[in-house]
């Protein structure tokens, strides 16, 4: 089992930026993705960013250039760095692990972007 912990959402103005965390415990495999889900109101869960153990990083295109992925691997902490934030990136972040076995969810943060 693979236990997630987000931190680091709430309220930025559009333009603005913020930074998300997510921790990883528990029984973790040698070879994962981690990523970013957001969903927003009557709207699906949408691909934001993956990273995987060897660094290969992957954004839907509406973030490219604006977020960025990244891990500390001596933390086992996946981080998204949010710039440039416009209203439609609000949305409930969620943050994934996945390997070969299993898929696991944390528990979600709201990020909100408004005036």
């Amino acid at each position: 089992q693979v236990q997630l912990v987000e931190s680091g959402g709430g309220l930025a103005q559009p333009g603005g930026s913020l930074r998300l965390s997510c921790a990883a415990s528990g029984t973790m495999s040698s070879t994962y993705v981690m990523g970013w889900y957001r969903q927003a109101p009557g709207k699906q869960r949408e691909l934001v960013a993956t990273i995987s153990t060897g660094g290969g990083t992957n954004y839907a295109e509406s973030v490219k250039g604006r977020f960025t992925i990244s891990k500390d691997n001596t933390k086992n902490t996946v981080y998204l760095q949010m710039s440039s934030l416009k209203s439609e990136d609000t949305a409930f972040y969620y943050c994934n692990y996945r390997w070969l076995l299993g898929n696991y969810w944390g528990q979600g943060t709201q990020v909100t972007v408004s005036s």
